[in-house]
């Protein structure tokens, strides 16, 4: 299926102080990739040069072979790549139904036409609806995504962010916050809703990141210092050593 993502060298610093160093990776079409690593290893910077909210200092992003570093992240987003944030990002006083419908415009070529009622674009209702459905917020069509719960917000986050079609999927943190029941229901969710994508997360949950991740990389501050399958990686001594400690055992 060919690569989906390519990192090379990539290199990220801030002032004197370098946060991300050398990371090269490589994630197929279709694979569901995780990165897990200690507080402070870099992780988020690492999304945020992927999806064009910081520049790289140096090195490659390729998104289906094509350079993306240095592009706005609406113009990444418009290339087929998608992502989600630690913190929930909607529309508060905007209601299931108008968050989702948002999403979808541009996938569905509504470009700024100011004049057009969005009510007679059968197209947009129908992808929100069926969005709705698979994020199992039906029900909640009409509330406003302020009022949710924690779980459902996150819910609709992952709805509007594969909302716009995107093939690569990013979910920074997806389950943090959640209780165990919750984390379930969101890992079916995210499995479910990404068959056929590519999926690279950012997880603390290592129950989370064992039961969807077909590989796995661990950054350690700012480099990757393995990239296995889950159970290679519970056997690495280097990565019990810098993470994940006694609950590799």
């Amino acid at each position: 299926m060919g690569v989906a993502l390519s990192l090379i060298d990539l290199n990220k610093s801030f002032g004197m102080t370098p946060i991300i160093r050398g990371v090269s990776l490589e994630v197929d079409a279709g694979e569901r990739h995780a990165i897990i690593g200690p507080n402070g290893a870099g992780k988020s910077t690492l999304f945020h040069l992927i999806s064009g909210r910081l520049k790289p200092t140096s090195g490659e992003v390729r998104l289906n072979g094509q350079r993306i570093d240095g592009l706005p992240p609406y113009a990444i987003y418009r290339r087929g790549l998608a992502r989600s944030f630690q913190i929930t990002n909607i529309f508060p006083r905007m209601s299931v139904y108008e968050n989702l419908r948002c999403a979808t415009l541009w996938s569905l070529g509504h470009k700024y036409a100011f004049w057009t009622p969005l009510d007679r674009l059968g197209d947009v209702r129908e992808k929100a609806e069926w969005l709705m459905e698979r994020i199992g917020l039906a029900a909640r069509r009409d509330v406003q995504a302020g009022v949710l719960s924690y779980a459902e917000q996150r819910a609709l986050e992952i709805g509007v962010t594969i909302g716009g079609g995107a093939d690569v999927v990013m979910l920074d943190e997806p389950t943090a916050g959640m209780n165990a029941g919750e984390s379930e229901q969101a890992v079916a969710l995210i499995r479910q809703v990404t068959e056929g994508k590519t999926l690279i997360m950012v997880e603390h949950d290592m129950d989370v990141v064992f039961n969807l991740a077909a590989r796995i990389s661990v950054l350690v501050y700012g480099r990757i210092i393995a990239t296995d399958t889950p159970a290679r990686i519970r056997e690495n001594a280097e990565v019990r050593e810098a993470y994940l400690g006694q609950a590799a055992q």
